[in-house]
């Protein structure tokens, strides 16, 4: 009975195997012309694809796995993104891995099934995450290496066997082992000169090619055997013969290869020694004109940058160009650094500048794994989000800050209200300074709170006679050929005094000569425009004030005031391929270095001698910055702007002098150290120019200007000193394009809308010859200044309506609301935001009498005056950030923040809490205006930690400012506020007078550089209108914020609170990211519809395509315009 079942068994085999043929023969027929089967088979419960892959596993039948194998192929050509999916969440990708390593073994494998095989896997494997992992694990890498070893000229097997290639290479750990296995030079061996024939086959070898290049190992064995300009050459090749542009994409997998090879340092230099710059100019510049190929000239761009040779930044020293002695310095502060720093260590440049790190063959395919990106900022621990009221110092300590809150005491015995109606004001006095008061260069000071503590460096100068019609302390100098010479030499220079400027007397326009007529200016009449500027009176400020260059000279837009203009300021709209241009335009320095002049025409460390045709330029002026410029062509300059005092970073704010100039040319300016990575000059933002000419005319007015304006990485080096410890980085150019209109013109550039510690001065003393006798006004001396400026303090609320006791107790009981500005040098957009403020408090209508009778107005208007005045962009004489010092203050290095701190404990001591904080700023890479305040809840919503709910209790009343602010100010963006509480600010003023003073609503208020994207704004830049329009808005918010808390509101109070629920809710809906909120030196990354990349490595690869191409077919190229 044995043989007979036997053959009984095989019979049935037969018909088994004859029977699955047949099913999977006429299966296959129904897929070809079926959709509806397809359909089915795929259908969400059906089990059709379990069951053709169990057959596949089964079968060992030939023709019958190629049945099921050309099934595969037509379910998942067409709609095959979620039909992939589906195969692969049933184990398709192993089965087929399982299959493609079964049939290698035989010693002839079908060339068919190997074609089926990896046809499948080229469109299997872009959707499996684990593919290349499963590959290598599998051992499938070595059957398709030696597959295609065997076929190279078999150009029917290899396209797929490549296409497969390219998605094992895409891991990191398989691009080593194949490189090992000599698939790079078997690349070479594929890819080629130009040629009509499978051109579709050469594009896969050369992205196959690119993604093994993506490791450095295969990069150093492609420098090693000389492929850096076998690559140029084919690429050139290619350039020349494909006039029709039909194989654009192939053009750009050879860019593609060239890019990855140049990412280490050895591929760079073949690249620069094969002329590989050279190369590329020329190709890009021939391809400039059809628009379709911009992206060979983008991609030929990035790599050229990144080769581009890094060049010194031509500076002596990165640290500031002044200095300031200190009276200690703490061994961690920046200053430390730059104190300790050997004087022969060259902090410009290292002496190797790249940071290439070595690569390291590993097992671990992390890089396949998705990984979640935390925001490691936000404060996790509820202890330290808890706010706690904290008593650090004891109250006799605080108690001398008594004299501060004269208003709490105050009784009015002996005032006269009704004689007050129809004199002066009441004007309380602050207590006398018990110093000796020196009077700089002669001159009486305006104010009491003016006076330096020690005496200035100049103040022993003596004021030369100077005509009886000239402004007082004004000094023209004029050649002495005569009243008829142009307005440039007549204006000369606006002086203080007569005595020698810094550098032995070495000014921005060079030699002047002594003697002569004194020119007269005239001034414009804008008194009734401006009623807190007066030109004499600020002159009279600007001698009071001490800065370590020792100013002489006055700005002539801080002199002549700025008008704000009645017309539109758009943003402006970016010129297509301005970026690429001028990158181009720097590239060109290399390839034709006759042509550049290099000629420094501007220096604060020296006094250079200017010969030529050129620019004059001049920053020695209060807040003042550029230190040096340099012609580069006739019309184009580098300028380099300063480090601050003590620093030898922050490179953003600039204020500076030109004139000189032709009428009608453009000339080109290259600001070439910014540090930070990306600006809103890159979305509209514009320069600032005031033009003196105008001025005259009767338009003395900042206004935005200059065209091809951009911001990018440059080839200027960053030392390791200058970027925290970090090799390899880059300075960014900010480049823009002015043509001057006026003849003979004195011209100012600015970063924004300058507003001196002098021009602060002015107008206090404006706003109190302005105080009406309803109003009560006190300002004083909270402190003086590292460089001795004093740190006014204004105190500002309304006079009772009488001596009664509860007339004064009303008066002495009214909330507090503590406000400062300017701790931040560069961001002038909080001083403008601050005046409207201060107009508002100080203005007679009976808004402004509603909010004085609220409240009692606490204001420190300028944190940072030596920063202001001596152009720093964010530190003060210390050389650190004073808003990342309120935590522990120091008296002497940070005495601003340490009184202003002290006068919040001391409201905290006596139970006078402030009901509101809010720190005016400004934000350089955000459009509108908008809050940063401090949330528990809000918090930890951006976390995975667990907390109870009793942690998460928290009055909501902090969104009620933002919110009202919402309504009134069309700046205001609530959808850009934020109330997380980041570890990187906890020591800002924000986070500590939340959590250290128990203030709730604390507040940071970002006012944008640039200008608004929603609301009635959106499309312009923000001008100092819009500015002090917020700063008074600010003011109405919080008269409403008063009625909403105030006991007669309390019955709306629980309808109000919903209303914040609502509007929480919302947001916590609205967070797509964890990272929504994450911020950088208090300013989140912006979000913005389009991504000019400043950085060259930032360019990703397209995908890899997942559609099987045509080996028969050219590539027909239809590109779509890439961004430049």
């Amino acid at each position: 009975s044995g043989p007979r079942d036997d053959n009984a068994q095989c019979s049935n085999r037969r018909v088994n195997r004859s029977n699955m043929y047949q099913t999977c023969s006429e299966l296959t027929s129904c897929c070809c012309v079926s959709e509806k089967t397809r359909k089915e088979v795929m259908a969400k419960g059906s089990t059709g694809m379990e069951v053709i892959l169990s057959s596949l596993q089964s079968t060992q039948d030939l023709q019958t796995i190629l049945n099921i194998l050309c099934i595969l192929n037509e379910l998942l050509t067409v709609a095959g993104g979620r039909r992939v999916g589906v195969f692969v969440s049933k184990g398709g990708t192993a089965i087929l891995l399982h299959l493609l390593i079964s049939s290698g073994r035989e010693a002839s494998p079908s060339e068919e099934l190997m074609h089926q095989i990896h046809s499948l896997l080229a469109k299997v494997g872009p959707k499996d995450r684990k593919f290349g992992v499963k590959a290598r694990l599998s051992g499938a890498l070595n059957v398709t290496v030696n597959l295609l070893k065997q076929n190279l000229q078999n150009h029917r097997l290899l396209l797929p066997c490549l296409q497969v290639l390219r998605l094992y290479s895409s891991n990191s750990v398989n691009a080593v082992s194949l490189g090992k296995s000599g698939m790079v030079e078997m690349m070479f061996k594929v890819i080629g000169p130009y040629t009509k024939k499978n051109t579709t086959l050469l594009k896969v070898a050369l992205d196959t090619l690119a993604a093994l290049l993506k490791s450095k190992m295969n990069a150093r064995r492609a420098v090693d055997r000389g492929n850096v300009p076998a690559l140029l050459a084919i690429y050139l090749d290619w350039h020349r013969n494909d006039t029709r542009h039909r194989h654009t994409l192939l053009r750009k997998s050879i860019l593609g290869c060239i890019k990855n090879i140049t990412n280490i340092k050895l591929g760079r230099k073949a690249f620069i020694d094969a002329d590989g710059i050279r190369t590329l100019y020329n190709t890009s510049a021939e391809c400039l004109p059809v628009r379709t190929l911009d992206l060979l000239v983008n991609t030929s761009s990035l790599i050229m940058r990144k080769c581009f040779p890094k060049n010194r930044l031509p500076l002596p020293t990165i640290k500031s160009a002044f200095h300031h002695p200190l009276p200690q310095v703490p061994a961690s502060s920046p200053a430390a650094q730059i104190y300790s720093q050997p004087p022969d260590v060259d902090d410009v440049m290292d002496e190797s500048d790249d940071n290439e790190e070595t690569e390291v063959d590993t097992e671990n395919d992390t890089e396949d794994e998705e990984k979640e990106h935390k925001n490691d900022d936000i404060e996790t621990d509820i202890n330290k989000l808890r706010p706690r009221h904290l008593v650090l110092r004891p109250f006799d300590e605080l108690r001398v800050y008594e004299r501060f809150f004269l208003e709490f005491s105050e009784d009015f015995q002996d005032f006269d209200f009704e004689s007050s109606k129809s004199t002066s004001p009441f004007t309380p006095h602050a207590p006398k300074l018990q110093r000796p008061i020196v009077i700089p260069m002669g001159r009486t000071p305006a104010g009491p709170w003016a006076y330096p503590r020690n005496r200035h460096p100049r103040q022993d100068a003596h004021e030369p006679p100077r005509p009886n019609d000239a402004p007082m302390g004004v000094v023209f100098k004029a050649p002495k050929d005569g009243p008829e010479q142009d307005i440039e030499q007549a204006l000369g220079c606006l002086a203080l005094n007569t005595s020698d400027s810094m550098n032995g007397g070495c000014t921005g326009a060079g030699p002047q000569e002594e003697g002569g007529d004194q020119a007269v200016l005239e001034v414009p009449d804008t008194a009734a425009l401006l009623p807190l500027h007066d030109p004499d009176l600020y002159l009279e400020m600007a001698k009071a004030t001490c800065s370590v260059p020792g100013y002489t000279e006055v700005a002539y837009p801080d002199y002549f005031g700025h008008i704000a203009p009645n017309f539109r300021e758009h943003i402006l709209e970016r010129v297509y391929g301005v970026q690429r241009a001028k990158i181009f335009q720097d590239i060109e320095r290399l390839i034709h270095p006759a042509e550049i002049l290099d000629r420094v025409v501007y220096d604060l460390d020296i006094c250079p001698v200017v010969d030529g045709e050129s620019l004059k330029f001049n920053s020695r002026f209060e807040s003042g910055n550029l230190r040096k410029a340099i012609q580069v062509r006739k019309f184009e300059y580098d300028l380099v702007l300063n480090s601050d005092i003590n620093s030898n970073h922050y490179h953003q704010w600039f204020y500076f002098e030109v004139s000189s100039m032709r009428v009608g040319v453009p000339y080109r300016f290259n600001i070439i150290n910014c540090e930070k990575s990306n600006s809103q000059f890159n979305y509209g933002m514009q320069v600032l120019m005031y033009s003196v000419q105008e001025a005259i005319g009767g338009s003395p007015r900042w206004a935005r200007t200059g065209s091809d304006i951009c911001y990018y990485k440059n080839h200027f080096s960053r030392s390791s000193i200058a970027a925290g410890g970090q090799k390899g980085k880059s300075y960014y150019t900010m480049t823009f394009t002015v043509t001057f209109q006026h003849k003979d013109d004195v011209c100012y550039f600015a970063y924004h809308y300058p507003y001196t510690y002098s021009t602060l001065k002015m107008h206090l003393q404006k706003l109190q010859t302005m105080c009406t006798p309803h109003i009560y006004y006190r300002q004083e001396l909270l402190c003086h200044t590292l460089g001795g400026n004093g740190c006014p303090l204004l105190t500002i609320t309304a006079m009772p309506e009488s001596c009664s006791s509860d007339r004064v107790c009303q008066f002495r009981n009214r909330p507090v609301v503590f406000l400062s500005a300017r701790v931040h040098p560069g961001e002038t957009n909080a001083s403008w935001v601050m005046k409207g403020t201060l107009e508002f408090l100080m203005s007679s209508g009976p808004l402004a009498q509603s909010l004085r009778e609220s409240y009692i107005f606490k204001i420190i208007p300028m944190l940072n005056p030596d920063g202001v005045v001596n152009g720093n962009h964010r530190c003060s004489l210390s050389g650190e950030d004073l808003n990342r010092q309120w935590q522990n203050p120091s008296s002497e290095l940070h005495p601003t923040i340490y009184h202003a701190k002290s006068l919040l404990q001391y409201l905290s001591a006596v139970g006078r809490t402030p009901l509101v904080f809010c720190d005016y700023h400004g934000h350089s890479r955000k459009k509108n205006v908008f809050m940063y305040g401090c949330s528990v809840k809000e918090t930890v919503w951006q976390t995975d930690i667990n907390a109870s709910s009793c942690d998460l209790q928290e009055d909501l009343g902090y969104r009620t400012l933002p919110k009202l602010l919402s309504q009134l100010a069309p700046a205001f963006s609530l959808a850009s506020c934020s109330f997380v509480v980041e570890r990187s600010k906890e020591a800002t003023a924000r986070v500590v007078v939340w959590r250290e003073i128990g203030v709730q609503r604390s507040y940071t208020m970002e006012s944008t550089l640039c200008g608004c994207d929603q609301g009635k704004y959106k499309g312009l830049q923000i001008g100092t209108r819009e500015l002090e329009e917020m700063g008074s808005q600010f003011c109405v918010a919080l008269l409403r914020l008063r009625r909403l808390t105030s006991p007669l509101e309390l019955r709306n109070h629980h309808t109000h609170q919903l209303d914040m629920e609502r509007d929480l809710i919302e947001t916590r809906c609205n967070m797509t990211c964890p990272t929504t909120y994450v911020m950088e030196e208090d300013e989140p990354p912006f979000m913005e519809e389009v991504d000019y990349s400043a950085e060259s490595e930032e360019e990703n690869d397209p995908n890899l395509e997942t559609a099987q191409l045509d080996p028969n077919s050219d590539l027909e190229i239809n590109n779509q315009d890439t961004l430049t």
